[in-house]
């Protein structure tokens, strides 16, 4: 089952979070997760707005769907969003 993670902005903008391939078979997502994840310990992580925003991609640590607070994943986000 895909773990995700859902939160909402401050403009009220609900987000999906998930890990890349996390939708993957578990020994496939397994394997690929270990590929995916760079040499500092962090994992892609994409996120998709419930609105018109711009889903964004970030670069989080391997436990953030635990570790990681509703604010500072927020953050991330929003970050992320005004580079793009």
């Amino acid at each position: 089952m895909m773990k995700q993670r859902e939160i909402t902005d401050q403009s009220n903008t609900a987000w999906t979070c998930v890990q890349a391939y996390a939708g993957l078979d578990s020994k496939t997502a397994e394997q690929a997760t270990k590929l995916a994840e760079t040499e500092d310990g962090t994992v892609t992580v994409v996120c998709t707005p419930s609105g018109g925003a711009q889903t964004v991609r970030l670069e989080l640590d391997k436990d953030w769907l635990e570790e990681l607070s509703d604010e500072e994943l927020t953050t991330a986000i929003e970050s992320a969003g005004s580079c793009s």
